[in-house]
């Protein structure tokens, strides 16, 4: 396809509009705009989660069997390409509170859970 057919009046604006939406995750355009995110698929997000979730049980396993001077620190998740949402953290939406962190659980809460 030739994109001189836009301006020469044999390809319309909605045609045009739809073929760029259709591009597949892959293509250089999403990669240009998208980054490292085009590469990632839902795939690869499932993975990642569970990876994380397997690291936080084992955390959570080696939390309530070690000693209380022991504690092994907690797992570092798996990086993920950005998607502008650290922006949206660091500046709150106007009249919003910023969210505080919770506090790790402690070994007493994570035994009583585990029971």
């Amino acid at each position: 396809m030739d994109l001189l057919d836009w301006h020469r009046d044999r390809l319309s604006a909605r045609r045009l509009t739809v073929l760029v939406r259709q591009l597949p995750h892959d293509s250089a355009l999403n990669r240009e705009l998208h980054g490292e995110a085009a590469d990632w698929s839902v795939t690869d997000h499932l993975l990642a989660a569970a990876v994380d979730h397997l690291a936080a049980a084992n955390w959570m396993f080696a939390s309530v069997n070690s000693e209380e001077g022991d504690q092994p620190d907690p797992p570092a998740p798996v990086p993920r390409p950005s998607y502008g949402e650290e922006t949206d953290k660091e500046t709150p939406a106007q009249g919003s509170e910023p969210e505080a962190e919770e506090p790790a659980p402690s070994t007493v809460q994570l035994a009583r859970f585990f029971g």
